[in-house]
């Protein structure tokens, strides 16, 4: 039998996880690190770790260099039918992903 959780259970319950899973990253506010340990951990679940790839597609910069930071948001938003990519835009507002977007086509959030 499982719970159902409300949303915003769910989504303290990741933040929290999600921030004592990796270490703080200096110099960024807590909402960015934050954000940046779900990428690392949650898109990294099925793009790789390291963002070279897995199920899903490699995320680093020279992958994603023919996309706009527009469409990187609209996929992350959206997600891909068809395909394991679901829709972030129940559990991200427009700004963090807009923010997730610039990080993946900067590589700011990668460590090797």
């Amino acid at each position: 039998m499982s719970i159902l959780w409300p949303s915003k259970v769910k989504r303290s319950v990741l933040v929290m996880f999600m921030t004592s899973a990796l270490p703080v990253l200096a110099g960024q506010p807590a909402e960015q690190q934050v954000l940046a340990n779900f990428v690392i951990q949650d898109c990294g679940s099925c793009h790789g770790l390291t963002m070279r790839g897995g199920l899903g597609p490699p995320l680093r910069p020279d992958d994603l260099a023919m996309l706009p930071e527009a469409a990187i948001a609209a996929i992350i938003r959206e997600g891909v039918p068809g395909t394991a990519m679901p829709p972030w835009k129940a559990l991200l507002t427009d700004e963090e992903i807009d923010w997730i977007s610039e990080q993946l086509k900067s590589g700011a959030l990668l460590s090797d």
